[in-house]
């Protein structure tokens, strides 16, 4: 039998909940696909840092290391003071295990009601390529006479021709498997430096690519392009703060925050990638069993395509998405339905492979590229 080893960081607020479900859907392919997975949760999150006064330590990172995948579900508290607990832990883990891309498919699947009117499936199918370790994200700054009229604050973003050619070769990669269209999404016409090197990068790595098709389009433009004509993105490649942004209006076109995955992928065999829905913690509904547990399973879905489980990985996708196909809501009470039932759902139509084929599965792309790559 195939096996994988898993951490898992449930976190805070609905994370745990959601996670949850997830791994009821995990119980489900694992029987229904003949491989089997070890797990173990690891407490990082508000409690933790409340407890102990720690955040992300050398002794997690190591041990976080030692596994193949990373299952994370939201971190975040109003009991801590913003800032700390994403910083001292999601960007501290991206960076520590070189997660070098946040991908977040932007996907409305059939059934699933959206606020674009007149929007289909068939036109809303994209995928962003987030650089994600540098930019705005990079947490360099300085600040001088605070609390006073001159106070003064200075942000820097820090672009790599590394960290963005790794970017740029990972986008190409998916867009040769997929449609064969891929998009810069920056702002060169102001961010003149930054852009002439994301420039430059396309140009090189395009030479090794010909077969893929390329343009061009600045990010506040991408705002008004996106809702309004998704169907003209397969992938789009862009820089960490522009991917943070463009992809919350993504996932409003697939239905929401709560059906909207991600994952932070590393490239180096001494580090380990990490699967997460891109919704919050949500503290004003946590224990309600108001979360929509999709995200976390669309993630799980993409964790068992870098996994090699192309197969389990594109039934899980099929699955969660036939469920959502029938539900009267996606949030909260709107549902019908309660975080933990709905894990099950999606459980249940997996083991009885009852749902329909994803056409173009994300999960079985994101497979073909890490065998590519030679993972």
């Amino acid at each position: 039998m195939r096996r994988h080893s898993l951490a898992v960081l449930p976190g805070d607020g609905v994370g745990p909940e959601v996670t949850r479900a997830a791994l009821t859907v995990l119980d489900a392919a694992q029987d229904r696909f003949g491989f089997g997975t070890e797990r173990t949760e690891v407490p990082l999150g508000a409690d933790h840092y409340l407890e102990t006064g720690t955040l992300l330590t050398d002794d997690v990172v190591d041990q976080l290391r030692a596994h193949d995948a990373i299952l994370f579900g939201a971190i975040g508290s109003p009991r801590v003071t913003p800032g700390i607990l994403e910083r001292g832990i999601i960007l501290a883990l991206r960076g520590a295990m070189r997660q070098a891309i946040n991908l977040r498919p932007v996907r409305l699947y059939p059934g699933v009601p959206t606020p674009v009117r007149g929007l289909t499936p068939q036109r809303c199918d994209l995928v962003v390529v987030r650089e994600n370790t540098e930019g705005a994200y990079v947490a360099q700054g300085s600040r001088v006479h605070e609390g006073t009229p001159a106070w003064t604050a200075v942000q820097e973003s820090v672009n790599t021709w590394y960290a963005v050619e790794r970017a740029v070769d990972f986008a190409f990669r998916l867009a040769s498997v997929r449609r064969g269209r891929l998009t810069l999404c920056h702002k060169t016409n102001v961010l003149v430096e930054a852009g002439r090197l994301w420039t430059a990068v396309m140009d090189s790595v395009g030479e090794r690519y010909p077969e893929v098709e390329t343009d061009y389009v600045h990010v506040d433009a991408m705002c008004m392009h996106l809702p309004v004509s998704p169907e003209r993105f397969d992938v789009v490649v862009t820089d960490n703060l522009f991917g943070d942004i463009v992809t919350d209006l993504g996932a409003v076109l697939q239905g929401g925050l709560g059906v909207a995955a991600s994952a932070n992928l590393t490239f180096e065999p001494d580090a380990t990638s990490m699967f997460e829905p891109i919704h919050g913690s949500a503290p004003d509904i946590a224990g309600r069993g108001w979360a929509n547990p999709a995200g976390a399973c669309l993630s799980l879905a993409m964790l068992l395509g870098d996994l090699g489980e192309g197969e389990a990985a594109a039934a899980v996708e099929a699955a969660t998405a036939a469920v959502l196909a029938d539900l009267p809501g996606l949030a909260g009470e709107a549902m019908g339905a309660s975080t933990h039932d709905l894990g099950e759902r999606v459980a249940q139509v997996l083991r009885e492979g009852s749902a329909p084929e994803v056409e173009g599965s994300l999960m079985v792309q994101l497979a073909q590229v890490r065998g590519m790559m030679g993972r």
